[in-house]
């Protein structure tokens, strides 16, 4: 009887097989992210996982789900700040509005991160048509 290899490749699709027992597993490996997927990336993990299930398998199974959740956590972050920014500018919250009167600065930049929060999540998170780059 002829004795099994205990690692084998298939040509078709790339992948690599370890044999256990009787039987050979394909020998999958999720690449290495160190990157955090923060508030927003998880937020949108459970969305796609309760409204776009077929998409949320495909990035679980092809190893790109926590790539595209830092991805989209970062694109968020930048985005929110940005808004921050311009909307400050637009208001006239400075700091020396912050230093005359301390209440009416938390109250319009709480207001001011209020808006952008619902922008976030309306185009970034809770997006309709949710697009994945392969």
């Amino acid at each position: 009887m002829k004795a099994l290899k205990k690692h084998i490749s298939d040509e078709k699709n790339g992948l690599d097989y370890i044999l256990i027992g009787d039987y050979y597993f394909p020998e999958l490996r999720l690449p290495e992210e160190t990157r955090p997927i923060g508030r927003w990336g998880r937020m949108h993990r459970e969305y796609l996982e309760q409204y776009h299930a077929a998409r949320y398998s495909y990035l679980l199974l092809s190893g790109k789900l926590w790539t595209y959740l830092a991805d989209l956590n970062e694109q968020a972050q930048d985005r929110m700040e940005c808004m921050i920014t311009q909307m400050k500018a637009a208001e006239g919250v400075t700091e020396e509005l912050k230093a005359r009167d301390p209440m009416a600065w938390v109250w319009a930049m709480n207001s001011i991160r209020s808006q952008d929060e619902e922008i976030i999540l309306r185009e970034m998170i809770y997006e309709k048509n949710v697009i994945i780059s392969t």
